[in-house]
């Protein structure tokens, strides 16, 4: 069957509806994303670092996912203190002392005026090179530019040594902001890293390139896959570990700093 005809017989995806709705909590007013889309169940309740999330079911009524959202007002107020509770370094401002989130550090950041945008890295602290009309939005475009460079030259010094026993080398290499994984493998090689995996420490972030260089050779998490790991990575436990304890605080901060 060819591609063109199986795209014309084949149904069309389900689409989501969103809007946003207010709710009261405690002393402040909150945003709530509220989502109805045709794949749910049940009505579910989510809270992440982009914020909170009200999915609704095709047959789920509106009053019935305000009543869920105001039954579900404790657990929503202990989630997002959970969040304000990991001590994020402040937004960067332009022209304003700062810190910069890197490889489980926070560098000190100053500016200086420059031709055009860009980051230098020193021994315990980073200098940003910044243009007289330098806006919020050449900042982030910056910002990731520079993550992804730096993301970019730790796979490139660990690669290498875990080549050789491979079956292949990943296809390409894609860097993204995931809300929950860290990375993934496609099919067809291409691998996909989280952009936030070079704030954390370097180790962990070399685990996570391991453990997709391992779907390489066995595509599914089978105690064959772990063994693999196992090999090239003893000490996996403790990086996973160390995700579990500081996993929202790095993808929170990477959101904050974008």
């Amino acid at each position: 069957m060819s591609g063109l005809l199986r795209r014309l017989i084949s149904p069309a995806p389900p689409t989501l509806q969103r809007d946003t709705v207010r709710l009261r909590l405690e002393d402040a007013e909150i945003d709530v994303l509220r989502v109805r889309d045709p794949r749910a169940r049940r009505i579910k309740l989510s809270v992440d670092e982009r914020g909170v999330r009200l999915t609704l079911p095709p047959r789920a009524s509106l009053v019935m996912g305000e009543r869920f959202l105001q039954e579900h007002r404790g657990w929503l107020s202990e989630q997002l203190r959970n969040y304000q509770s990991h001590n994020l370094p402040p937004p960067l401002v332009i022209g304003e002392p700062g810190l910069l989130p890197l490889r489980g550090e926070l560098l000190p950041l100053r500016w200086e005026t420059g031709r055009y945008a860009h980051f230098e890295l020193g021994v315990d602290e980073a200098c940003l090179h910044w243009p007289a009309r330098g806006t919020d939005a050449m900042l982030k475009r910056t910002l990731r530019e520079f993550y992804e460079a730096q993301t970019r030259a730790d796979v490139g010094q660990w690669l290498p040594r875990y080549l050789p026993g491979l079956p292949r080398a990943p296809a390409r290499l894609r860097l993204k902001v995931m809300s929950s994984q860290w990375g993934s493998l496609a099919p067809d090689g291409s691998m996909a890293l989280d952009l936030a995996l070079v704030l954390g420490r370097p180790s962990a972030f070399e685990y996570v390139l391991v453990h997709e260089l391992c779907h390489l050779i066995q595509a599914n998490h089978s105690q064959a896959f772990w063994d693999e790991v196992e090999q090239r990575f003893p000490a996996w436990r403790k990086e996973r570990d160390y995700f579990q304890r500081e996993g929202r605080k790095l993808k929170a901060m990477l959101r904050q700093m974008l």
